[in-house]
């Protein structure tokens, strides 16, 4: 497949023809010809250019809760999309026939939607927003920023899920247009960090806590807990503190259930004891809303006011029970629930 190109975005030109990537916390330094660590960004005779723009590999409509996102539009769908490539190589991914695709076959697969098809698309889907997803939106961002500019002016709104290793001007770059981002806090450790994802600890909280103290974007937080990985009491007592400390109490962490796929096979799925654990320990470190995902039946995906424990919105999967809000506040005591796009749905 001949590659089409766009122009990136965040990017500087440096000696000898190669540019530096300024997208994501890895900074490539990309010489003329080449692409950077996410096979997805080229070198073109000391210009950087997107190669995914053209080339939608997977849409959808999903529920918001799918995101996770329990605090944003809950109960609305969300037009979700996505290209080829990751800049992170997880042995455990979940979707890596996608973003694994170009490294594994040096190749795009995909095809061509304007910003106008995918926001018309959402439209007519009756999407409240629309999801970057399933492989990182960092490294699209050109896409994402052309159909969010024009989804805001529609009144749909946009949301990331991302590995949360875009950097801090690529975070500011995103403010007029994204409304939420869920980002994965994959483990406290940044050996982790280097073995699993090629990655490192420091630059990913830095960036969690530019989102949380420095922009309006609601920030919601993933855990996926790998048995023998990350599944240690002190580490997830780590990633609860930091959350609850640097972050804030009112940010919802989910503690997500892991399944074996792609290289790591060879494991087993969280035990709900080990998750259950780690739901104590985000309680005990003041985190007011703290859900467990990939459990179906543990009556922890149930959101309830901090003030007086009043059931606010009742989850099975994505689906929705109880709603007992009004106008975001508890019906019970009239305390605020944090979030966004809190009210109910309106068909």
């Amino acid at each position: 497949m001949s590659q089409k190109l766009h122009e990136a975005v965040l990017w500087e030109p440096l000696a000898d023809s190669s540019v530096q990537c300024n997208l994501c916390n890895f900074r490539c330094k990309i010489k003329e010809g080449k692409t950077g660590i996410c096979q997805v960004r080229r070198n073109v005779e000391g210009k950087l250019y997107s190669l995914t723009y053209h080339y939608v590999c997977s849409t959808a409509v999903d529920p918001i809760e799918k995101k996770p996102l329990f605090h944003f539009q809950p109960g609305r769908g969300s037009f979700s999309i996505a290209t080829t490539g990751c800049n992170f190589r997880c042995d455990f991914c979940q979707n890596w026939q996608i973003s694994q695709y170009p490294r594994m076959h040096d190749n795009l697969i995909g095809q061509s939607y304007t910003p106008d098809e995918i926001v018309n698309a959402a439209l007519q889907s009756r999407c409240s927003s629309i999801a970057y997803t399933y492989t990182e939106p960092t490294i699209y961002m050109e896409l994402c920023a052309d159909c969010g500019r024009l989804a805001k002016q529609k009144g749909i709104a946009n949301v990331f899920v991302s590995n949360g290793y875009m950097t801090t001007e690529a975070v500011d770059f995103t403010r007029d247009f994204l409304d939420a981002i869920n980002v994965d806090l994959k483990a406290f450790s940044d050996t982790f960090y280097r073995d699993i994802c090629k990655a490192r600890l420091e630059p990913l909280l830095d960036t969690l806590r530019h989102i949380a103290n420095n922009t309006d974007i609601w920030l919601e937080v993933t855990t996926l807990v790998v048995p023998g990985l990350n599944d240690s009491q002190a580490e997830l007592k780590q990633i609860a503190e930091f959350i609850a400390g640097e972050l804030g109490q009112h940010v919802p962490w989910h503690i997500s259930r892991f399944h074996p796929d792609f290289q790591k096979t060879d494991s087993y799925p969280t035990p709900p004891e080990t998750l259950n654990r780690a739901y104590d320990l985000g309680k005990q470190a003041g985190l007011r809303y703290v859900y467990i995902g990939n459990l179906p039946g543990s009556g922890k995906e149930n959101t309830y006011c901090h003030e007086c424990g009043q059931l606010l919105i009742e989850r099975c999967g994505y689906r929705l029970g109880q709603f007992n809000l009004l106008n975001g506040n508890c019906t019970g005591c009239g305390a605020p629930l944090a979030g966004k796009g809190l009210e109910p749905i309106t068909l």
